[in-house]
């Protein structure tokens, strides 16, 4: 029997706890966790993931798609709006667009600030 368990939580390295809390926030709309500092931040989410940030001493930015310095961390996102719109919007936030995009017109794949690459999707339903 499998166990019950379900996802309540994903942290990402970074440089700055409270920057890319707010990258993530203006991008989702979500609500900065009221215990948030500069050494952890999160976001949270009603009834879902939150999404958290922590501080780390040295922090290397990941490569993707190269593996130099593995991606870590892949985040997608459903959105409701063109992708187009989206992404525009996402780059004026400090996101970064890298040359490959592996899914066509499907989805795109954006990087943070600090370099954890996601994805946005067009949301079907």
């Amino acid at each position: 029997m499998p166990l019950q368990m379900k996802l309540s939580a994903i942290t990402l390295d970074c440089p700055d706890p409270l920057a890319l809390a707010a990258f993530y926030q203006q991008a989702t709309g979500l609500e900065l966790h009221p215990k948030s500092n500069a050494d952890f931040a999160g976001l949270d989410c009603e009834d879902e993931v939150f999404i958290g940030f922590q501080r780390v001493d040295g922090y290397r930015a990941p490569r993707w798609p190269e593996q130099t310095v593995p991606q870590q961390l892949h985040m997608c996102f459903k959105v409701t709006q063109g992708l187009d719109q989206v992404e525009a919007r996402l780059l004026e936030l400090g996101a970064g667009r890298p040359d490959h995009q592996p899914h066509g017109a499907k989805a795109r794949v954006l990087t943070d600030p600090v370099g954890h690459p996601f994805c946005i999707v067009e949301d079907a339903d």
